[in-house]
């Protein structure tokens, strides 16, 4: 399946979280939202990711926006992921790879020479219609938070 892009519907979804709820994206109209997906919790690369976003989140929400990451890790896996990092992200559980689909980043990755499919990092921002406003591929996590707030302040 192709990834959507910038000016395309951000496809729906609806997800549990690690609140014991489920949000759906279309419940979400009038807010911006950032989507971004990873690979696994507590991991070096998702775990930096999930930290900088939660240490920015005042200002995500002051700009009207809900950031939600998304794995296939269970529910309870991002429970304890949140609590022993202090996360204060959404984190929904995608088990069935269905949302990662629909977002175009299940992908076919290689490490040592291997190759094996899994979930490309990337980040959406959707803004309060519903509409992909930017979407970046293949993350860097490294200022990448920042890069993420920047697009939502403009909104």
């Amino acid at each position: 399946m192709t990834a959507p892009v910038a000016g395309q519907p951000a496809p729906d979804f609806t997800l549990p979280t690690d609140g014991g709820e489920e949000i759906s994206l279309s419940k979400l109209k009038g807010k911006v939202v950032v989507l971004y997906f990873y690979p696994k919790d507590d991991t070096p690369g998702c775990t930096t990711e999930a930290i900088d976003f939660s240490s920015r989140i005042g200002d995500f929400e002051a700009a009207n926006a809900v950031v939600i990451g998304v794995s296939k890790d269970s529910v309870r896996k991002h429970q304890n992921f949140k609590a022993k990092h202090g996360l204060k992200v959404i984190l929904a559980s995608d088990p069935e790879g269905e949302v990662i689909e629909r977002y175009g980043v299940w992908v076919e990755k290689a490490m040592y020479g291997r190759t094996y499919m899994g979930i490309e990092r990337a980040t959406f921002v959707i803004d309060a219609t519903g509409v992909i406003v930017q979407a970046w591929r293949k993350v860097k996590v490294k200022t990448h938070a920042e890069q993420v707030l920047e697009v939502v302040k403009s909104l």
